[in-house]
């Protein structure tokens, strides 16, 4: 992706998060000179992940298949007893915009449709080498015991949301209007617990025809000891 395409993106971003009244926190908006004065004090943004993430997933078109999300809080991966055994994320789906079928083996997730357009879900149990298989799926809809067959869809309108579990394999897309979307969950490694039933690159190759306005939680500059 081009630098000037997440930039725009990320404007966007902000200002539909304005709109329906959802604040991110101050390191949002550290610029990438900021981000360079930084010492240990912010290790635990660094270590945790947290921040912007945007990607097309290889896509080369990231309004069919892409995600722009921002990871509020999260723990470290087998230090949950010292940073946090939580996760939260705040995400904006586009209308028709895929993320593409995958599943995690570690993480549990609660998906929240906070406002906008209805969040559809498609789901489907997969086994152990990725392929989706053909039995009726359980879910918990807010505290609702669900079955949906295999590939169904749940549409969760706005307040409504799903709680997803270990390799309970899913794809998502926005319908009528782009959708404010929320995540609470166990903690999140998008390194090793992403597993995408076709392959696709999870962080984006960016084009650096300008400057970022924000840095992703990818890029944040090592802190020498």
């Amino acid at each position: 992706m081009k630098r000037s395409e997440i930039n725009a993106r990320m404007r966007a971003a902000v200002a539909f998060f304005d709109e329906h009244r959802f604040r991110l926190p101050p390191f949002a908006y550290w610029s990438p000179a900021e981000w360079r004065r930084k010492g240990h004090e912010v290790d635990e943004i660094r270590r945790c992940g947290m921040g912007w993430d945007l990607t097309d997933f290889g896509s080369g078109n990231f309004d069919r298949v892409g995600l722009l999300l921002f990871t509020l809080r999260n723990g470290v991966p087998g230090q949950e007893r010292t940073t946090r055994p939580y996760a939260e994320k705040i995400m904006i789906v586009g209308v028709g915009q895929v993320t593409p079928w995958h599943y995690h083996a570690s993480k549990q997730e609660d998906i929240i449709n906070r406002g906008g357009g209805d969040l559809v879900l498609e789901l489907c149990l997969a086994d152990a080498s990725r392929r989706l298989l053909d039995t009726t799926v359980s879910v918990s809809v807010d505290g609702t015991r669900r079955s949906v067959p295999a590939r169904g869809r749940v549409v969760l309108t706005p307040g409504e949301s799903i709680t997803l579990y270990q390799g309970l394999a899913h794809t998502f897309y926005a319908e009528r209007a782009s959708a404010l979307v929320g995540e609470v969950s166990t903690v999140n490694d998008d390194r090793t617990d992403n597993y995408f039933i076709e392959p696709v690159g999870r962080f984006p190759e960016i084009e650096p025809d300008e400057e970022p306005l924000y840095l992703l939680c990818n890029e944040y500059p090592e802190v020498q000891s």
